[in-house]
Order: structure tokens, then C-alpha cells, then sequence
């Protein structure tokens, strides 16, 4: 009779876990579906500057776009080029673009002073198998490696602390985003590009200390504030718009190519 108890409690306990990961796996569907309307209100930030500045390409998913933002200038781009008035941007940023999806963002044979790749939720998001995300981010930095000497890579950080998940879709979330961040790093590295790191455990993380004002309506995306961070991470690890600065001052100190 105990053995028949511990059995039923067994099977009882299953079903609760499967009921409640299927309300919590029904919830994050429809907050996706939510996440993806704001995605296609977003503009990203583009910028002809003088001639002369510094020019930057920008590839990847919606927060290349700057989704969650008040407005373009207040997404990652948008704020390099408050700290860097003469710099030229040309985004080519696409919502729900994985690291396989850079790849066409950066086809032809132009030039750039620096590549900027922003992404790489959506192979968190969507289950890339850690072979070919692999693949995928290697290829993209010998890509981006001919259009430009300086290339530096931001991906999210730990998507599991968003408020959009609750466990365990938030434990599974953070697995995959510490994966990404660690294939990320190693093919950097391995491929003569940048790499910033913005992934941080739940009790480090500004993002799930201050959910608020960090993260914007969907849940899911940076708010200004998010993205403000981000950006002060870009200047902290790399000087980013430090070297965009140091290129400008150099094209400008040339003078126009005719």
C-alpha cells in the first residue's frame, strides 16, 4: 500500500510539473508574440555623416535595431554616435535574425572603419545546436573581418534573467545564454575580433536587480536604461567609441580623398 502511495504521489508530483511548464511555456509563447510586435515598430538608427568621420557597420537581430528603445538614438548605435558626432552608421540589422542571418547583412566588398554584431538571442532563443552556432559565429567573423580590421561582437546577456521567464524556462534560458557567451569568446578570440562580455549570474545582474527600469515592456529587449548599460560595457571592455573617435580625428587630420 505505501509503495502504491509513494507511486500515485510520484505520478501526481509529474503532473504538476508538466501543468505548470505548460502554463509558463504557454505564457512566454504569447510574450514572444508581443516581443515580436514591438520588434516590427522599431527603426533602426542609421547616420550619413561627413566624409572624412569614421563609418561603422552594424549587423544583427532587433537589438541591432534597438527594439525596446524610446527611440533609435537611444539603441546601441544611436549612442556611439552621441559620443562620436562625425561617425557614419549604415545598419543592417533584422528582427529575428540568428548568427547564420549575419552572414547575408554582410555581403559585398565595402569597406568599414568597424563591424559592430549585435545578437545572438534568437540561437539562444531557438535552440541552434551548439555545433552550428559554432560554425555560424566563426563564419560571421572572418566575414566581417574583410569589410573591416576591427570587429567586435555584443551579444545579450543572461536571457534568463529577463522578466519574460519564470522556471524552468528561465534555468534553461540562462544554460543556453552562458553557452553562447562561451562560443562566442572562444571564436573571437580564435578569429581576430572583440568580444564583450554582458553575461552576469541572477544576483549580479542589473538586469534582474532592477527589471523595471533596465528592461523594456516586452519583458524581453533592453529599455534606454538597458541599452545605456550595454553601451558603457562597449566603451569599458573594447573602447569602442574611443577608437571610432581616434579613426575620425585621423581621416580628418588626411583631409577628403579625391
Amino acid at each position: 500500500m505505501k509503495k502504491r502511495e509513494k507511486n500515485i504521489a510520484a505520478l501526481a508530483g509529474l503532473s504538476v510539473l508538466a501543468g505548470l511548464a505548460a502554463a509558463t511555456a504557454g505564457y512566454a509563447a504569447l510574450r514572444l508574440r508581443q516581443s515580436a510586435r514591438l520588434a516590427r515598430m522599431s527603426h533602426p538608427f542609421d547616420k550619413l555623416a561627413r566624409a572624412e568621420g569614421s563609418r561603422l557597420l552594424v549587423v544583427g537581430d532587433s537589438t541591432a535595431k534597438g527594439t525596446g528603445a524610446s527611440a533609435p538614438e537611444y539603441s546601441v548605435p544611436g549612442l556611439l554616435c552621441r559620443a562620436n558626432p562625425s561617425l557614419t552608421v549604415v545598419n543592417r540589422g533584422q528582427d529575428r535574425a540568428r548568427f547564420e542571418d549575419f552572414l547575408s547583412q554582410l555581403d559585398d566588398d565595402e569597406r568599414f572603419d568597424a563591424v559592430l554584431i549585435l545578437g545572438g538571442g534568437n540561437d539562444v532563443l531557438r535552440m541552434t545546436r551548439d555545433a552550428a552556432l559554432r560554425d555560424s559565429i566563426r563564419r560571421v567573423a572572418q566575414r566581417a573581418r574583410v569589410r573591416s580590421d576591427l570587429v567586435v561582437f555584443l551579444p545579450p546577456g543572461n536571457i534568463g534573467n529577463a522578466p519574460f521567464f519564470f522556471p524552468p524556462w528561465s534555468w534553461w534560458m540562462t544554460y543556453r545564454s552562458r553557452r553562447l557567451h562561451a562560443i562566442v569568446s572562444e571564436e573571437t578570440q580564435a578569429n581576430g575580433a572583440l568580444y564583450v562580455s554582458l553575461f552576469r549570474d541572477r544576483d549580479d545582474d542589473p538586469f534582474a536587480r532592477h527589471p523595471q527600469r533596465m528592461n523594456a515592456r516586452d519583458g524581453l529587449h533592453p529599455s534606454d536604461a538597458g541599452y545605456e548599460l550595454w553601451q558603457r560595457e562597449l566603451e569599458a571592455q573594447v573602447q569602442l567609441s574611443a577608437k571610432l573617435r581616434k579613426i575620425g580625428r585621423t581621416a580628418a587630420a588626411r583631409g577628403p580623398a579625391f
